[in-house]
């Protein structure tokens, strides 16, 4: 039971993020797509590892997870990388703190990607020990003790 909520929040939180990311507008560039085709992938392979949960379904789960996990890691980087270039091209003298202070509270919200790589880490937490992965691939029959 623990699972499926495990997964069904991974499920509600992917599509959650999607209508977030629009209304931010975060399709400027290729790398703003980026989230987009993530959370496509987590959706489908959630899809997948609810309706048959198979070894390879839940392997597959557990990639795009990792994804997500690398993907939030990536956007922190970026958007730390734009509001520092944006600081600076605004008053190229700061230095230390000041910028640090630019940098955190920029533009771009800092720390919003976290929420990806929170959805990735939730996920992996469905997958730890999951008992699909213990059977073997494709295996969907219940063990008869």
């Amino acid at each position: 039971m623990m699972r499926r909520l495990l997964l069904a929040l991974v499920g509600f939180t992917a599509v959650g993020l999607v209508p977030e990311l629009l209304l931010l507008k975060h399709y400027d560039s290729v790398w703003q797509l980026v989230p987009f085709a993530v959370l496509a992938a987590t959706l489908v392979t959630a899809w997948l590892a609810w309706r048959r949960p198979t070894s390879g379904a839940i392997a597959a789960f557990r990639v795009v997870m990792w994804i997500c996990v690398a993907a939030g890691i990536a956007g922190v980087a970026l958007h730390a990388k734009g509001n520092w270039e944006w600081a600076l091209e605004r008053d190229d003298t700061l230095r230390g703190w000041p910028l640090m202070w630019k940098v955190l509270r920029g533009a771009t919200p800092l720390l919003a990607p976290g929420a990806m790589a929170q959805l990735g880490l939730l996920g992996l937490l469905f997958t730890y020990r999951h008992p699909a992965l213990e059977r073997g691939p494709l295996h969907l029959e219940p063990e008869i003790s």
